[in-house]
């Protein structure tokens, strides 16, 4: 199955999608938009970041839904205020030419006055990010009773990110007899946990193969210095790179503005964008970046969840993670959208080592420079 039509989607949603360029259903998308149409059960997706999430739960839970019903019908759970906003804007593109469905993205650092506002309005989608939900459901801002539908995407992150308590007393909220859709790059360990205390035991699972989207997508790259002159390799590379755009990931907000500094100190269009930035400067920082002002993009792991920017060529991993599947998030904001990338480490001798776990664990190949 080769089409969207082909794989059941109503020409409505056919013409809006193709209004947007998106013309060829991805591998997920051709797994997961069938069944999810035809099925009315519980659902795990596990597909690296990058490969047209959004559009294969997008389009199946809107097929669903009936406009004539304005109560909440479907939520949608996400870790970060760029991701709801992405979805978001995801949806209301793909209803352009439907019958019209109203959707609300509610997330921190935005006034939650401004949100309950919106929420009075007839509204059938809401995408939230658990935190910000949260509050909203303790004011008695909004009812989310009769939800049919719950997705929770980029499940393994809101759950690194401490959001599991918010999910429980969330899920607890939603009609009993919901369906759950979840879809995540890595399942972890309480991932696991927690789709055996909500999800039906003959859960039905999708995963579309780690080596097919990191592998054959994303060149995996190292290169051996010591700390003492890795700065001077990094920015080697990125002179390299000519005009092309990417992301440097550091683990911690001192070295992330550190490196930032440095390079703006080399003439290199670059900022900071970590979690102790103010929400607007955040903001400010992300809106030049998406509008090809800065070049690098300088981030802490916890900062960049949700980046979803296309064309970037590279990712620089400054510092290695803390978690092996962070480094699944990192490399996946490159090569998106079926195009190629470079992730390229800078380690020391006794890094080597995080190096081989990543390749055994990840089934990836990293090529020495």
């Amino acid at each position: 199955m080769d089409t969207f039509k082909q794989l059941g989607v109503s020409e409505n949603l056919i013409k809006a999608l193709e209004e947007n360029k998106i013309i060829n259903p991805t591998e997920i998308q051709k797994l997961v938009i069938p069944y999810l149409l035809k099925n009315n059960t519980d659902f795990i997706g596990q597909a690296q970041t990058g490969t047209g999430k959004t559009v294969a739960f997008g389009i199946p839970l809107l097929q669903r839904l009936n406009p004539k019903i304005q109560d909440i019908q479907v939520l949608v759970l996400s870790p970060t205020r760029e991701l709801c906003q992405q979805i978001a804007k995801q949806i209301f593109k793909m209803t352009k030419f439907s019958e019209k469905i109203f959707a609300e993205a509610v997330y921190g650092g935005e006034k939650i006055d401004i949100q309950i506002a919106r929420l009075q309005r007839p509204t059938q989608v809401v995408v939230a990010t658990p935190g910000r939900l949260k509050d909203l459901l303790e004011r008695k801002a909004l009812d989310i009773s009769k939800v049919k539908t719950l997705v929770l995407d980029e499940a393994d992150e809101m759950l690194s990110m401490g959001f599991k308590d918010a999910i429980d007393e969330i899920i607890v909220q939603i009609h009993p007899e919901s369906i759950k859709w979840l879809f995540t790059a890595t399942i972890s360990e309480s991932l696991r946990r927690l789709t055996e205390k909500y999800m039906a035991p003959d859960v039905h699972r999708v995963s579309v193969s780690k080596l097919e989207v990191v592998n054959t997508k994303i060149e995996h790259q190292f290169f051996i210095c010591e700390n003492k002159v890795k700065f001077d390799y990094v920015l080697k590379f990125l002179e390299s790179q000519g005009a092309a755009r990417g992301i440097v990931f550091c683990r911690t907000r001192d070295d992330a503005q550190m490196v930032a500094k440095r390079l703006k100190a080399k003439e290199v269009s670059a900022e900071a964008i970590h979690g102790d930035l103010e929400q607007r400067d955040r903001d400010k920082v992300m809106r030049a970046f998406k509008n090809k002002k800065i070049q690098v993009l300088v981030a802490t792991d916890i900062s960049a969840r949700g980046i979803d920017i296309e064309g970037l060529s590279y990712v620089v991993h400054y510092q290695l993670p803390d978690k092996i599947e962070y480094y699944t998030h990192r490399s996946g904001r490159t090569a998106r959208a079926g195009k190629r990338g470079i992730s390229i480490a800078f380690v020391n001798s006794e890094e080597l080592l995080t190096i081989r776990l990543i390749e055994k664990n990840l089934k990836i190949k990293f090529l020495k420079i």
